[in-house]
C-alpha cells in the first residue's frame, strides 16, 4: 500500500466576539498557520431587531 498523505488544508472555526454564537468555518492551509489567527468578519445576529 502507499502512504498516507499529510493533509495540507485545516478548518478552521470563526467564533463571533460578541457572544451571539454566531460562526464562519474558513480552510486554510496548514503550513502558513503558527500563530492565533484574528478575522474581521459580517455577524447579522447583531443587527436583529
Amino acid at each position: 500500500m502507499g502512504d498516507k498523505k499529510k493533509k495540507t488544508f485545516m478548518f478552521i472555526r470563526l467564533v463571533s466576539a460578541a457572544g451571539t454564537g454566531f460562526f464562519y468555518v474558513k480552510r486554510k492551509s496548514a503550513k502558513k498557520v503558527a500563530e492565533k489567527l484574528e478575522f474581521r468578519k459580517y455577524d447579522p445576529r447583531i443587527w436583529e431587531i
